[in-house]
């Protein structure tokens, strides 16, 4: 199978699961193949975690949601490190959710700035840093980040 081949069935596939919604799908797919991130605005109830979704099902890779919340921290999505008394390293590494390869960021525009410039970092440098040592993301990574207009 081509790769042309393999997108228009990637295509076809997620069409059978959201319906009405061919420009979302085309977009998602093109911002997969471009290595980026996207931004939805809209209305609840449009299909924007069913696209995310349906994708992630499709290609068979992870998919974390987050819920952007005032009181969220930026150690609520990059992770923390763990104190282990019974390690000979007394610190683990535990990652947070955005260690998926898709992430649904839900609600971005609800969150504190802290919290927004961790995801930033994630998704332009493609790397996390915590505690002052930095952990790469997954080659497959993608953030569709939403905002409700209301």
């Amino acid at each position: 199978m081509t790769p042309h081949e393999s997108i228009l069935k990637l295509r076809e596939k997620m069409s059978e699961s959201i319906i009405g919604q061919e420009t979302l799908i085309d977009r998602l797919i093109l911002v997969l193949l471009a290595n980026g991130n996207m931004l939805l605005e809209g209305l609840p109830g449009l299909a924007k975690t069913r696209a995310i979704k349906s994708l992630a099902s499709e290609l068979n890779c992870g998919l974390s949601r987050i819920q952007f919340t005032p009181d969220l921290l930026p150690s609520d999505i990059t992770g923390t490190e763990i104190y282990q008394p019974e390690l000979e390293e007394k610190f683990i590494f535990q990652k947070g959710p955005i260690f998926s390869n898709l992430i649904l960021a839900d609600e971005i525009n609800r969150s504190p700035a802290k919290v927004q410039s961790a995801l930033l970092e994630a998704m332009e440098e493609r790397q996390v840093t915590v505690a002052g040592k930095t952990y790469k993301m997954e080659s497959l990574f993608m953030v569709m980040a939403t905002q409700n207009p209301v």
